[in-house]
């Protein structure tokens, strides 16, 4: 069993900043991306950002300059440092990552149950 537990979401002010992290859990052979994706009220869940094993990353361009994503392999734990937050930014973050589990030969997508960000103007 797997499991993914965000944390650190919450109310902030418009310029503002916040630190979402997720711990993966459970029988894990490999991790290979992990993701944060975002979805608002009445809108598409989007990708925000990714992370691969070797550290390259990937953001999605309405957060470029302004959130870092980072990883700590030994902790199993993805992070997402958000700077600058803007209303638009509210959303429920979730995180994602592509896990091989023991006794298995191939990656599957797992899913956090994600947690709220909202900015105030």
């Amino acid at each position: 069993q797997v499991q993914l537990v965000e944390s650190g979401g919450g109310l902030v002010q418009a310029g503002g900043s916040l630190r979402l992290s997720c711990a993966v859990s459970g029988s894990i052979f490999s991790i290979n991306n992990m993701d944060w994706y975002r979805q608002a009220p009445g809108k598409q869940r989007e990708l925000v950002a990714g992370i691969f094993g070797e550290g390259r990353t990937a953001y999605a361009d309405s957060v470029k300059g302004r959130f870092t994503i980072s990883r700590d392999n030994a902790k199993n734990t993805v992070y997402l440092q958000m700077n600058s937050l803007k209303p638009e930014d509210t959303a429920v973050y979730y995180c994602a990552a592509g896990i091989r589990r023991y006794g298995t030969s191939g990656y599957s997508d797992y899913w956090g149950q994600g947690t709220q960000v909202t900015v105030s103007s």
